[in-house]
């Protein structure tokens, strides 16, 4: 039964993934963002592209896509499996990540994951690491300049935070039991593979930035399209 729920949710979550807020919003304003700027559909594409209030109803959609299941996720299995409810949980977020990032119906192009991996770190993180990431992302952003190096950093702070989190008993999981315990190395390795997909994402980012390329972050007028 419980390898069957994490099928239905990695199912579902990819189901919620789909919802290309870009794409839509884009599309609405008569534009497709995928033919500008990055041609990615994501946030920082959406801001730079079509302006502050598109950069963030995208943001806030990506978000939600993982973060409202997730949730629900929480107040369905956390009678039934008080130990372990968060395996659910990263399942739902996994799918949701896959769904955005490889869309079946957008040709398997979809956007880098950060904001939906944020919406999905922030239903499992307890509210004070969420905020210590969140510190760092903007920090980050701050003092380089880059947002392709703020998401970077970010992944680093999802992957190390929820296990560094659960060894302080602010998750579900009981490292003290094997089964919990074991749960736990599962959802951390999904984590972590995340994390690792996004950056993966980036490598033509990570290639400009070697390369003193990469654009710098900024709230300027958006393009001409």
């Amino acid at each position: 039964m419980v390898v069957l729920l994490r099928i239905i949710c990695l199912i579902l979550g990819y189901g919620f993934g789909l919802l290309q807020t870009g794409v839509i919003y884009s599309k609405l304003a008569g534009v497709d963002i995928r033919k500008h700027g990055s041609g990615n559909s994501g946030t920082t594409n959406a801001l730079r592209v079509l302006g502050f209030k598109a950069g963030l109803v995208v943001f806030i959609g990506d978000f939600c896509k993982s973060f409202v299941p997730c949730m629900v996720a929480r107040f369905i299995f956390r009678g039934t499996y008080p130990d372990t409810y968060y395996i659910y949980m990263i399942y739902l977020g996994f799918g949701a990540v896959l769904g955005h990032i490889f869309p079946f119906y957008l040709g398997f192009k979809g956007g880098k994951g950060i904001a939906t991996i944020g919406g999905f770190a922030a239903s499992i993180f307890h509210p004070v690491v969420t905020v210590i990431a969140l510190v760092i992302f903007i920090g980050t952003i701050a003092i380089t300049k880059y947002m392709s190096v703020g998401s970077i950093v970010l992944m680093v702070c999802i992957s190390a935070g929820f296990i560094i989190e659960t060894l302080l008993g602010l998750t579900c999981f009981n490292v003290s039991d094997p089964y919990s315990r074991g749960v736990f190395i599962e959802g951390a390795i999904m984590i972590t593979l995340l994390a690792a997909l996004a950056i993966f994402k980036h490598k033509a980012n990570i290639i400009r930035l070697k390369n003193h390329e990469e654009n710098k972050f900024t709230f300027k007028k958006k393009e001409n399209v």
